[in-house]
């Protein structure tokens, strides 16, 4: 079991789950992973504390995926209380479930080596530049995490040990032979049998609808017929890639621009590095004398790049000789930058420098020196910057025109769209859900529906679209929502009222016509009068779209008929119809002993999924779990 285990870790599966978390955190943060808090726990597993703070990381990140999920929509269903407490209660059970494997695995002594961290970092696609892994980026991004490397590879090697267990469900998960073809055979056998469907609609006629009926109806189903509040809405719509410059951009004014701004088109002093770092804090003097030895070592003429395989502890780096690929300024520690910059030839090496990271030795590889780029390559650049200022200042100049028209003519649009230079637009009537863009956005749906925009019938403030685009919306028609009257919703209420009545009529026939079956009547007979026709249907399978999925469903769970009897059911179909079916055969097919990968692959992974369920539940079976927030206490 520990040998699958630790060959879990390095498999396909470990791959994709360890990416799922690294895109979680690149989503959302986890800036403090490693902080202590002292609040109130959002549950206990076997007394080793959930905080707040995972499960707020946690509960972030599902709302990140929900938000990518739903797009525009999750505002709406996040309003819902009762659906984002169910979102709540998921991510502790989730937190729980992670703390569950966290124990299990310490307990089972796994633990992933330094090498495995290593190779796990070089392979992640976020820290890889054209399918390679590049140093500075990974720095970066872990920065931004609020990560320094050591504490983000123990991060990670929490992550891929609980990992382990997970692969190592899915990696000792076997199916017997024997198993898998009763399986597929399962699959693939197939059902003949005869059915009569009686239609609803023949029975229509022997059905009544008093008016009486209809007025009860609709007296205890008036949400059934409300029209929706309707609005026609009148808008100007300001956009600043649709206004023309007041002025065209001549040459001139793009080379004044380049000289004006030659300072932002240099192109920067770069540097390749190479370091050796050695951890610890600034007071630790056995990490300090560790460095100074090997620049000793250095000074004497050994060879930077294999010192730095063999004694730095940034092992991202160590792999490449100590290699950190190009920096530039604002990019390291402020320490480590000065020692860089301050070497003035290619192969300089820094003495030891002292950062937040530990202790290192620079070692300058490259240089590449600040040039400014020449007109011809940025002036095309220019040109646009200069158009889209022109642009954004004929914008604002317009929108605060159009703000002052809008509020002091509050009943019309007319001066604020001939100050803006564009066309009024109209909608027809429309529900709020069915609005048009620009108008279908939050903030400009709730300015509609507003008591001023609404009510009042004045212009709305000046409402931001996106950037650099506005719109300004009055209400020129308005349709409160209502119940139709009777009158008008009468011979849908009719209509709904006999299909409810043939259906129950239907039901009642069919319960009398299988009774007769089962007593001997033939199924040929049944059809004949109720003048519709036996339907025959040979080697049906599970998947099958020509019969009624209800049919379909009744007829694989019946037992298997003999040879003389056929097993006989009643099925009730969604339509409304009824149907009475005779099962006569079922043909289980002879599974060869080379079986499709395939197909075996699809029925391991059932396995899978059935035993992880199971795993996890056994798990929560013999732990103690508090939720002191959610008072509730579970002990087994």
């Amino acid at each position: 079991m520990l040998e699958k285990i630790r060959e879990g870790s390095q498999g396909p599966a470990a791959k994709i789950i360890l990416g799922a978390v690294i895109l979680s955190f690149a989503l959302a943060g986890i800036g403090g992973y490693l902080g202590q808090t002292t609040e109130q726990p959002v549950a206990e597993v076997n007394g080793v504390k959930i905080s707040q703070t995972e499960f707020s990381r946690a509960y972030q990140n599902e709302r990140a995926r929900l938000e990518q999920q739903f797009g525009e929509y999750f505002t709406q269903i996040s309003a819902d209380p009762a659906y984002m407490a169910r979102i709540r209660q998921g991510v502790v059970d989730r937190l729980v479930q992670q703390e569950l494997q966290n124990q299990l695995a310490a307990e089972l002594g796994l633990r992933v080596s330094d090498e495995q961290v290593k190779d796990a970092i070089l392979e992640m696609s976020y820290f890889q530049i054209g399918g390679q892994f590049n140093n500075d980026r990974y720095l970066q991004l872990i920065r931004q995490m609020n990560f320094q490397p050591d504490t983000f590879r123990e991060y990670l090697r929490e992550e891929m040990t609980r990992t382990q267990l997970v692969s190592a469900i899915a990696g000792s998960d076997f199916v017997l032979p024997t198993e898998l073809k009763q399986a597929i055979a399962l699959q693939q056998q197939t059902r003949d049998l005869d059915y009569v469907v009686l239609n609803k609609d023949a029975f229509t006629a022997q059905v009544e609808v008093s008016e009486q009926e209809i007025k009860d109806y609709y007296q205890l189903n008036q949400g059934q017929f409300l029209s929706p509040e309707l609005v026609a809405v009148e808008y100007l719509e300001l956009k600043a890639d649709e206004i023309e410059p007041a002025k065209a951009i001549t040459d001139q004014d793009v080379l004044a621009y380049y000289e004006e701004s030659k300072n932002q088109y240099l192109e920067p002093e770069k540097r390749r590095v190479s370091h050796i770092l050695i951890e610890g804090d600034l007071d630790d003097n056995d990490a300090k004398q560790t460095a100074e030895a090997i620049l000793a070592q250095l000074q004497s003429g050994a060879d930077f790049a294999q010192l730095a395989e063999e004694k730095s502890n940034d092992i991202v780096s160590a792999e490449l000789g100590g290699d950190l690929d190009w920096i530039e300024r604002d990019m390291m520690d402020p320490e480590f930058e000065a020692a860089a910059f301050a070497l003035e030839n290619v192969g300089d090496m820094s003495g030891v420098v002292t950062s937040e990271f530990g202790f290192h030795i620079i070692k300058l590889t490259d240089i590449q020196r600040q040039e400014v780029k020449a007109f011809d390559e940025v002036k095309d650049e220019l040109r646009a910057e200069l158009e889209k200022a022109e642009k954004i200042d004929a914008f604002y100049q317009k929108q605060t025109e159009v703000a002052e028209l809008a509020f002091e003519v509050a009943d019309s649009l007319q001066d604020a769209a001939i100050a803006a230079g564009v066309e009024l637009k109209t909608t027809q009537l429309v529900a709020r859900g069915a609005l048009p863009a620009p108008l279908n956005t939050p903030t400009v749906t709730t300015a509609i529906f507003s008591p001023e925009v609404l009510e009042d019938r004045v212009n709305s403030e000046v409402l931001e679209v996106a950037g650099e685009h506005i719109v300004v919306v009055r209400v020129k028609e308005h349709k409160a929502a209502s119940t139709k009257p009777l009158e008008e919703v009468s011979a849908q209420i009719e209509s709904t009222l006999i299909n409810d009545k043939a259906s129950a009529l239907v039901k009642e026939r069919a319960q009398e016509e299988f009774a007769k079956l089962q007593g001997g009547k033939a199924l040929a007979d049944i059809a004949s009068e109720h003048s519709t026709e036996v339907k025959s249907q040979a080697q049906l399978n599970r998947q099958s779209y020509s019969v009624a999925p209800a049919i379909v469903k009744e007829a694989f769970q019946l037992p298997h008929p003999s040879e003389d009897k056929a097993q006989l059911a009643m099925v009730e179909l969604n339509n409304g119809d009824a149907a009475l079916l005779a099962l006569k055969g079922v043909n289980t097919p002879q599974i060869d002993d080379e079986v499709d990968q395939q197909q075996k692959q699809n029925i391991t992974m059932t396995q899978v999924n059935k035993n992880y369920t199971a795993f996890i539940e056994a798990l929560k079976a013999q732990a103690e779990v508090r939720r002191p927030q959610l008072n509730v206490t579970e002990e087994n």
